[in-house]
């Protein structure tokens, strides 16, 4: 009988692990690559998916015939995408269900009334406070700025200053505006910060440039330096950081990336109006944290970070290029989903470029295949947002249940432990908080925790410590009085003996 019971509960619990297993393994067949997250470990572990690859949409689709190298993607005020379609000159306006063309802009009028056509462009965006859009024509080595109906007001090109060296060339790459009317320019070879422009397009200096990587050979540059003439020290190759690849703005603060695949300080920063990256203290990783090997090249390929945008819920998505993967991270910086890969089915990419965010979706161009991918939000997903956005929010009792909802469905999703691990320190429930901080090895929450739950301890237990305390002095003054008498004792024999 007690043979039989056993069996049965073995049962039980494999059919429930593979009811698990299954619907796992359900998520991830739709998508052309496994589905995994990090362990508190740092180890990959399979996980369920945040998002899934609904649909590609190619030029075709849309009725305006192929896009060559679509490079750039933004999501405006008026609902309406604007595609940069590089290879053919042109802005695509697409609505916001992503089904159909609002308007192409393959001509704007300046304004002595001439017409001027785009030539490679690379960046757009839109501006929500002036509602001006600004585009980094490229191979015409200028920003336009123009209104929504194609009529410029503004051309932004090399500035003419000291600070700006004249011998560099001017290649607008992306282009952001903040609430000022300030336009910030990322040009692809210029490394020493966003070229940053007035409301009035005139150049007013470099803004948030990335820090030189603290390698073995620099820092012995450093110090060799120290001790050479003023001739050789000039001769010497200076070290540089590796330039902006792109940006995004939310509100008060710029966000940055790198596509450097040797950068690993500064490849994701939050700069304040000041500049000073808020990220700078804190230890970052972003991308996978074990470099990919590639067989054909035969070399570790690490994370590239081409492109970043903010989500309108505060989630940092960045897109590798090296993989094709977007890493989508919360406001302080953990690791929520990884979805997207290198591969020629929907939901894989050849050269991933751009992405941006709508609601509950991610919309991401392929310079290679000319298509945008849209990942839709799954029911997992949903529930992780939610309960990230009531944590955020500071609502850290609120968001308890919808973190043990992420657990019942994926017990080794890290994130969720660190959200009960908070929920149950704000509660008072400090051993539990220590377990589940334990099981995310937050050694910060953990620490707190503790102190907590020590000073319960202590409250409830205060005349038994008291008491213990008491005993303890008077066992001590006993053990000490008997300790001179012994050595009293032997004094005074030895003075007999003499």
């Amino acid at each position: 009988m007690k043979r039989n019971l056993i069996k049965l509960a073995f049962s039980a619990v494999s059919a429930v692990l593979l009811c698990g297993s299954l619907t796992a393994f359900a998520v991830s067949a739709a998508e052309p690559y496994d589905v995994y997250n990090y362990d508190r470990w740092g180890d990959a572990i399979p996980s369920q998916a945040g998002y899934i690859a609904e649909r590609a949409v190619s030029g075709y689709d849309l009725g305006i015939g192929a896009m060559d190298t679509p490079s750039d993607i933004f999501y405006a005020f008026d609902d309406n995408f604007y595609i940069v379609d590089t290879g053919n000159n042109r802005i695509i306006a697409v609505n916001g269900e992503f089904n159909e063309v609002v308007r192409v802009y393959d001509g704007f009028k300046m304004p002595d009334g001439s017409e001027t056509a785009l030539k490679k462009p690379m960046g757009v965006y839109i501006s929500a406070e002036n509602q001006l859009m600004y585009i980094a024509d490229n191979e015409n080595s200028r920003v336009l700025v123009s209104d929504l109906d194609g009529n410029v007001v503004n051309e932004i090109t090399k500035p003419s200053s000291e600070v700006y060296d004249s011998k560099r060339t001017f290649l607008p790459q992306r282009v952001i505006a903040d609430k000022a009317g300030n336009v910030y320019v990322v040009l692809n070879n210029i490394t020493t910060g966003a070229a940053m422009f007035n409301s009035d397009g005139e150049f007013t200096g470099f803004y948030g440039a990335n820090r030189v990587q603290p390698t073995a050979e620099i820092i012995g540059d450093y110090f060799s330096n120290l001790f050479m003439s003023e001739k050789k020290r000039a001769r010497r190759v200076r070290n540089v950081p590796t330039g902006i690849t792109s940006f995004d703005i939310d509100g008060d603060f710029i966000f940055t990336c790198t596509s450097s695949s040797t950068q690993t300080t500064d490849t994701v920063k939050k700069l304040n109006a000041a500049g000073k990256n808020i990220f700078a203290k804190m230890e970052l990783a972003f991308g996978d944290y074990t470099p990919v090997y590639d067989t054909s090249q035969n070399k570790l390929l690490a994370p590239a970070i081409v492109d970043i945008d903010i989500a309108e819920d505060g989630n940092i998505n960045c897109l590798d290029l090296t993989t094709g993967r977007i890493f989508q991270y919360d406001e302080d910086c953990n690791l929520l989903f990884i979805a997207g890969t290198k591969a020629n089915q929907v939901g894989g990419f050849k050269q991933a470029a751009a992405l941006e965010s709508r609601g509950d979706k991610l919309y991401v161009t392929d310079a290679l295949k000319d298509t945008v991918t849209i990942f839709a939000e799954t029911e997992f997903g949903k529930i992780v947002h939610e309960a990230s956005a009531l944590h955020n929010g500071g609502y850290y009792e609120e968001a308890l249940e919808p973190w043990l909802e992420v657990l019942k469905r994926d017990g080794n999703y890290r994130r969720a432990y660190l959200g009960v691990a908070a929920a149950k320190l704000r509660s008072g429930e400090y051993k539990e908080a220590m377990k589940y901080a334990k099981l995310a090895d937050a050694g910060g929450i953990y620490n707190k925790a503790f102190e907590g739950y020590r000073m319960e301890f202590i409250k409830e237990n205060f005349e038994l410590i008291v008491l213990a305390v008491i005993i303890l002095a008077i066992a001590l003054f006993v053990s000490s009085r008997k300790s001179k008498k012994r050595r009293s004792r032997g004094s005074a024999g030895k003075r007999k003996e003499g």
